[in-house]
């Protein structure tokens, strides 16, 4: 199986290209411009569909063979995309079987991307016949170094609930019961009395009274992931008859809260993600990171592909704030520094119009005389210079767990209390260690967890008895793990385990919670010995062989433990029963695990200062507005030239690179 791109050669850079979108005199301009920039690979294709098949069997590609062939003669090379996201306009009205329907039963109109339903047959075949002209034609081309299936799967079309979805369902169920009464057992349909005599009683979850099955719930998503996955395969395979190129498609880690890119994973030859800057957070640099690791993760640590993010701002934010100068370096490095062998946008040049009209591009409205392309042009010959650092790898001693199917779980009706998020506590715990400068990365929780010093599980409510057992073996054989509240409580069917809570992890925390106590909107408690507070959360702990390292000082469970710790074998395992303060009490006590955990990282640096190894290149990124000397640093300036010998300055808002001695 093909792996990493072979060509272009470095650091790809580049973007969505879509030419069809201008007169031809402007791609003459583009492919000029691009070899100024040092652009070497951009994406082709994606939405070209009812370009080259105007009318139901009949292709024209005369368009995209002069697009390539300029390509090819300026040296760029070409990610070509099949462009079965967006159906023509004559597929919708042929085959109306294949409209989306949302949840409420509407039938969705045309006029965007993603209109189609993944479960239907017509779009199968509609989309196989397509690719395989393309693949036909395209195979041998010169300038395609690798395919790029489809466009962002889940985007708008995670779910569909028409009829075709509905019996599609009920074929996955069958497969994965066997029988109508396993399928009652696991999603507990003797409550309320809505035991399945048959599968073909089974509906999927459309609009329905509060209180839907949660097994049907989370089945529906694992279909729909299954459904999507299926769909890239049978593009993927039509590809590999023709040639055995690296094919692809673009994620939206972690932004695709539908998608479970653990089950993704294996069918990729490399992991690509979108990535689009949160301009409304304080600190989007820090989302930015974690992102970048769990990415890196997905692709089991293997260098992977920043396909598409910005160079400036964006189009469907509430309010589409513009990058700063250098903060479109900062993140684009940010992204290189964990993980990624390429730098992609979307998309080269500003469309006219559409709905990303006011999205930014490589090439702006405002032309080449812009801060826009300077930095473009000047990114370019960072990248060039970087060039060394392909497919070399991240190194992390930490792991955060993180579980789509607990992210689903946890987020359905009816929970303890509205507080209750899962990216709440991932990202509260990861930015805790982002500041302590800690590079982590992500794990599911039947991982393979022994390369790792410390494990944080900051929200498994859903966590099987496997994947709790990997836990606590881990912790057995030395491991150190640091466990947030609400974790442990459920299966995988979202059915409790038995006993007191938290279930599945009672044994390794050694603890036993007797009640929840959620707390009111904006009420605290504080924790003793140490000056914290905690929100959201608190819980009647009761030791079970764990000690209680701090206590509630006040609130429901005061005088109760709030911090446990239990020695278990030759590991130790930590229970946070509150959700810390983001400042001195997470990092504080996340401080005292990491040390306990022998986790090395550097100390006395601002927290504004990002710093990764990636193999021998160290990148250190100042968030920060005032300059930043870092010592113990050996070697050379990549991005600079200079010889550092025992201390590197890094300017305000800049990035320095070293390659060390």
């Amino acid at each position: 199986m093909p792996g990493y791109p072979v060509l272009p050669e470095g650091l790809a850079y580049g973007g969505d290209y879509n030419p069809e979108q201008w007169p031809e005199d402007v791609w003459r301009e583009d492919v000029r411009l691009m070899r100024e920039a040092g652009v070497n690979l951009v994406t082709v294709g994606v939405f070209n569909w009812g370009l080259i098949e105007p009318e139901e069997g009949e292709y024209d590609f005369a368009r995209l063979d002069r697009i390539l062939d300029l390509l090819h003669s300026a040296g760029v090379y070409a990610d070509l995309a099949t462009p079965t996201s967006s159906p023509p306009t004559w597929f919708r009205r042929r085959y109306p079987g294949s409209r989306l329907v949302d949840r409420e039963g509407h039938v969705l109109g045309g006029g965007s991307r993603h209109s189609f339903c993944p479960s239907s047959p017509d779009y199968a075949a509609a989309s196989e016949r397509v690719v395989t002209a393309l693949a036909r034609r395209y195979a041998g081309h010169p300038a395609v170094a690798m395919w790029h299936v489809h466009n962002e799967y889940g985007w708008a079309n995670a779910h569909c609930y028409c009829p075709t979805s509905a019996e599609a369902f009920r074929a996955w169920l069958r497969d994965r019961y066997g029988d109508v009464g396993a399928l009652n057992a696991a999603w507990g349909t003797t409550f309320w009395g809505l035991t399945y005599g048959s599968f073909e009683e089974v509906e999927p979850p459309v609009a329905a009274p509060v209180g839907l099955l949660t097994g049907l719930q989370l089945d529906f998503m694992r279909f729909s992931v299954d459904a999507h996955i299926a769909c890239f395969r049978r593009e993927r395979d039509t590809i590999r008859r023709f040639c055995d190129l690296p094919v692809t498609t673009n994620f939206m880690i972690p932004n695709c809260k539908p998608m479970d890119y653990w089950r993704w994973a294996a069918e990729v030859d490399v992991v690509a993600n979108d990535h689009y800057l949160d301009s409304g957070r304080a600190d989007p640099q820090i989302e930015l990171a974690m992102a970048a690791d769990l990415t890196r993760s997905v692709a089991g640590g293997r260098p992977w592909m920043l396909m598409e993010h910005s160079t400036g701002a964006v189009n469907w934010q509430p309010r589409n704030l513009a990058k700063r100068p250098g903060e479109m370096r900062r993140n684009t490095l940010a992204h290189v520094a964990r993980g990624s062998d390429s730098a992609m946008f979307f998309q080269w040049r500003a469309s006219r119009y559409g709905a990303e009209k006011f999205h930014s591009a490589m090439v702006p409205h405002a032309g080449t005389d812009s801060r826009m392309w300077r930095e473009v042009v000047a990114l370019g010959a960072d990248l060039r210079e970087l060039a060394g650092v392909r497919g070399s790898r991240v190194a992390a001693e930490v792991a955060v767990v993180w579980d789509w199917e607990s992210y689903w779980a946890l987020e359905f009706e009816w929970r303890p209390s509205a507080d209750l998020r899962f990216r709440e506590r991932v990202e509260a715990y990861y930015e805790a260690l982002w500041r302590e400068h800690v590079t982590v990365d992500f794990v599911h929780p039947s991982a393979d967890l022994s390369p790792y010093r410390l494990v944080v599980a900051p929200s498994s409510y859903l966590l099987g008895e496997a994947p709790a057992k990997n836990l606590h073996r881990y912790v057995e054989a030395g491991g150190h793990l640091l466990v947030s509240y609400f974790s442990g409580i459920v299966d995988e069917n979202d059915t409790i385990h038995a006993g007191p809570h938290p279930g599945a992890l009672r044994e390794v925390l050694g603890v036993a919670v007797e009640e929840f106590h959620p707390l009111r909107e904006h009420e605290t408690v504080t924790l003793e010995p140490f000056s914290a507070t905690g929100r959201i959360w608190s819980e009647r702990v009761r030791l079970a062989g764990a000690r209680a390292v701090h206590e509630f000082a006040d609130g429901p469970d005061a005088g109760h433990p709030a911090v446990t710790r239990h020695d278990l074998g030759a590991g130790t395992a930590w229970y946070v029963s509150t959700a810390l303060d983001a400042g001195s009490g997470l990092r504080g006590l996340l401080g005292r695990v990491l040390d306990g955990a022998g986790v090395s990282r550097p100390r006395g640096l601002p927290d504004t200062l990002e710093l990764v190894w990636r193999g021998d290149h160290l990148f250190l990124i100042n968030h920060g507005d005032a300059p930043v000397t870092v010592h113990g640093v050996t070697g050379t300036g990549v991005l600079d030239g200079a010889a550092y010998d025992g201390s590197a300055t890094v300017p305000a808002g800049g990035v320095v690179v070293v390659r060390t001695a």
